[in-house]
């Protein structure tokens, strides 16, 4: 097994304590056994066994001294079995580590410089912030564009994490406009419930679609979701039965569970307000996931600029393992289930399912070659469900409802509630549900219209498109917005008046893909610099010529890249030019 060491560096005594901590809360025994020769024919087995505490050890290594120090990689390396050059290098992937000694102890404020912040202020809060002094890192988005420009205070020495936003939670209303409406499903505890008690869960409705789910059984829970037509949620659309039914026949004793909440697509927020102000519908659609498709075990990968989310579900968790909804014999059956959190660390790309299993795995976040499939190897290479907080939860209306009462909401090909972000020039941001079907313009008139002469709506985020005034009578399905050439992706609406500054945000999304992308594979990680430096170049000015080198890159990208990062890069780029937003 290699055996490299960075420096001869060791960690204090503050660092060896949490990293110990962090390992053991793992799982993983602290005390690395060597059996003779025995460690080093099986090293590569037993290093894989225990490297999935690289990523929450390096989180406690971080919090306590404020950067990933030398000896701190070392105590880590020596506990787990990993080369601290894999170490090293792991934690340099991504964005939330400080590699350098900051050679202070002040917190660092991460200013969102993303598409909603970018235009309600955001460099006006960083020059102001600088002027006092404050350590300011321009952070891509942070998951808070209701309520922009925002803002995410990393905690360090042990100080906690926090965000600073508009009024943070203390006004449900102001982002949950629909707030107590009967006709929500998804939305329809948020802001009416205490998301800190399972009491109150319970009296709403909470945990009777496991009850149901038990007397169903997995066969025909999955044919329900079947008639539901239930699609993923997090932009691939692709089928939730179809997946599960996979795992389910997946040969193996071990499956897993992966909830998907590392909700970094900018302009997303939906999942967040799912895991803060509704987190035992996360924990209890995961555990009939586990039913269905004989998991045992499920991780919840979170973006690590939630720590509102993990809070309130890590208190959901451990409050639903107390009750008896977690553990062995779930509500007295014979199902053993158990759910464990794993904070991301900044990192756009691991929102693509196989990189978050190499994270989680403890690997560097780069996305595997496909195939095989999550559904044969997935996390560990076992069979794995893996889906985001907004599809777990319509499996919970889909168990108790049944399949045909869902796939009656929305349209043929696109059913059940939806949820959407509607941020930017908008008179009311915030989080709605409605059915498939609504027009992109009445949407934005349940959001109170745009805030001055509306220009353009960008859909899906930084991998959507942009769409002129004349698509707002077009209806938000699958169908409807690939036929015109766009897509829902993860449900963003963002909208730009004629005030705006388009240049630079076209040139923001360019760099936000040049900075994320993970340089694994030559099309990707070339064609996102040169997409970006051709806009820098020609800002101000037509194209010419250069379209078609634009074009051209993004052919590439598409027909080669390993995954959609590459595969997007220029979508809303291009579809900026072809809207006359941008010198075409």
């Amino acid at each position: 097994m290699t055996d490299l060491h960075l420096t001869s560096d060791r960690a204090n005594a503050a660092e060896a304590a949490a990293i110990d901590a962090a390992i053991a809360q793992c799982g993983v025994d602290p005390v690395l056994t060597h059996e003779g020769d025995r460690l080093i024919r099986g090293g590569l087995h037993r290093a894989n066994e225990r490297r999935h505490a690289l990523l929450p050890a390096l989180h406690a290594l971080h919090n306590t001294s404020g950067w990933i120090s030398h000896g701190g990689v070392n105590h880590i390396a020596e506990k787990l079995g990993v080369p601290p050059a894999e170490g090293y290098g792991v934690a340099s992937f991504y964005e939330m580590f400080r590699m350098d000694d900051p050679g202070h102890t002040d917190d660092v404020v991460h200013v969102c410089v993303d598409g909603a912040c970018q235009i309600a202020g955001a460099d006006g809060v960083i020059v102001s912030l600088e002027a006092e002094g404050t350590k300011v890192h321009r952070s891509p988005c942070l998951g808070q564009c209701e309520r922009a420009p925002a803002m995410f205070v990393q905690g360090n020495q042990g100080r906690d994490d926090r965000v600073d936003a508009d009024s943070q939670m203390a006004d449900a209303a102001k982002v949950i406009p629909q707030q107590g409406e009967p006709q929500l499903q998804l939305l329809r505890r948020m802001g009416v419930t205490d998301p800190t008690s399972l009491d109150d869960y319970v009296a709403y409705g909470g945990y009777s679609a496991l009850t149901r789910a038990f007397e169903m059984g997995a066969d025909a829970i999955l044919d329900e979701m079947e008639t539901a037509g239930l699609k993923g949620r997090g932009g691939a659309a692709f089928p939730t039965a179809f997946k599960w039914r996979g795992v389910k026949a997946a040969e193996g004793d071990t499956k897993w569970i992966v909830v998907n909440a590392d909700e970094s697509e900018p302009g997303t927020f939906k999942d967040r307000h799912l895991m803060e102000l509704d987190p035992f519908s996360i924990v209890e659609a995961a555990t009939i996931a586990g039913f269905v498709t004989g998991a045992q075990k499920g991780y919840v990968y979170i973006r690590g600029e939630y720590p509102l989310a993990t809070e309130r579900l890590q208190n959901a968790i451990d409050t639903a393992r107390t009750r008896g909804f977690l553990g062995s014999s779930i509500a007295g059956s014979s199902l053993g289930f158990e759910l464990e959190i794993r904070r991301g660390a900044g990192a756009y790309i691991c929102g693509e399912e196989t990189a978050l299993f190499e994270s989680l795995e403890g690997f560097r976040g780069e996305p595997r070659q496909k195939p095989p499939f999550p559904t044969t190897h997935g996390l560990f290479k076992q069979p794995t469900a893996i889906n985001n907080p907004e599809t777990l939860v319509n499996v919970l209306g889909i168990v108790l409802n049944g399949g045909e009462a869902f796939a009656q909401i929305g349209t043929k090909d696109s059913t059940g509630p939806r949820l959407f972000c509607l941020s930017g020039h908008v008179v009311n941001p915030g989080l709605y549900e409605v059915p498939f079907g609504v027009t992109l313009g009445d949407l934005i008139d349940m959001a109170g219209g745009p805030v001055g002469d509306l220009r353009t709506v960008l859909l899906g985020g930084a991998a959507g498109s942009f769409v002129g005034t004349d698509a707002l009578t077009m209806p938000l399905t699958f169908e409807d917005t690939r036929a015109a050439g766009a897509s829902l992706g993860s449900g963003v609406v963002k909208l730009f008046n004629t005030d705006t500054n388009f240049t630079a945000v076209v040139q923001r999304i360019a760099e936000f893909f040049r900075n994320e992308s993970c340089g694994q594979c030559v099309p990707c990680r070339v064609g996102v610099v040169r997409q970006h430096e051709l806009l820098i170049r020609t800002a101000g000015r037509s194209l010419n010529g250069e379209r078609a080198l634009l074009d051209d890159m993004d052919l590439v990208m598409k027909d080669s890249s390993i995954c959609g990062l590459g595969h997007t890069a220029s979508t809303a780029v291009r579809s900026a030019i072809d809207l006359g937003l941008i010198g075409a």
